[in-house]
C-alpha cells in the first residue's frame, strides 16, 4: 500500500550538543530530527552552496551514482519508531531499453544531505507527520526569543 506523502523543507539547521537539529517544515507541522555534527555540517555546506576541492562523502556518493547512471529523485522521510526516523533515496535509472525506479533505505540525515546536494525535494510520510511531536512553536521562540507565544 502507498503511503501519502507531503513536500517538507529545512526551516533550520542549528548545532547542538551532540550534532545539529534539522528543523523540517510541512505546512501544518515543524518536526525536528537530531543528526550527528559531520551531517550537520554537510547540511549546512550544501544550504550555502559550499562546494570543496575534494569531495567528501556524499559527493562522492553522488559521484558514484553520476558514474553508474543513476539520478536522485526524491527523498521520503518515511517512518518513525521509538524516536528513530527512517527515510527512502528513490533513484531512477534508464538505460536503452527500459527505466528503473529504485528505492533504497537511507538514514534521513544522509539522505537530507544527498537530496540539497542535487537540488531535488524532500517529502516526508503522513505516518511520520502523524507521529512527530510539532515542534513549531519551539522553533519560533528559537529564531525569534523575545517573542511570546
Amino acid at each position: 500500500m502507498k503511503q501519502s506523502v507531503s513536500p517538507i523543507l529545512i526551516e533550520a539547521v542549528i548545532p547542538s550538543n551532540n550534532g545539529a537539529a534539522i528543523f523540517l517544515k510541512e505546512s501544518e507541522k515543524t518536526f525536528v530530527i537530531y543528526v550527528d555534527k559531520d551531517n550537520g555540517d554537510a547540511m549546512k555546506m550544501a544550504l550555502e552552496g559550499q562546494i570543496y576541492e575534494r569531495p567528501f562523502t556524499h559527493q562522492l556518493m553522488l559521484n558514484m551514482l553520476d558514474g553508474l547512471g543513476a539520478e536522485l529523485e526524491r527523498v521520503v522521510i518515511n517512518d518513525l519508531e521509538r524516536g528513530t526516523y527512517f527515510a527512502r533515496i528513490i533513484l531512477s535509472m534508464e538505460n536503452e531499453i527500459a527505466r528503473k525506479i529504485v528505492e533504497l533505505d537511507a538514514r534521513p540525515s544522509d539522505a537530507i544531505v544527498l537530496a540539497l546536494l542535487c537540488e531535488k525535494p524532500l517529502y516526508a510520510s503522513q505516518n511520520v507527520l502523524n507521529k512527530a511531536e510539532d515542534m513549531t512553536a519551539i522553533y519560533k521562540k528559537i529564531i525569534n526569543p523575545k517573542s511570546e507565544f
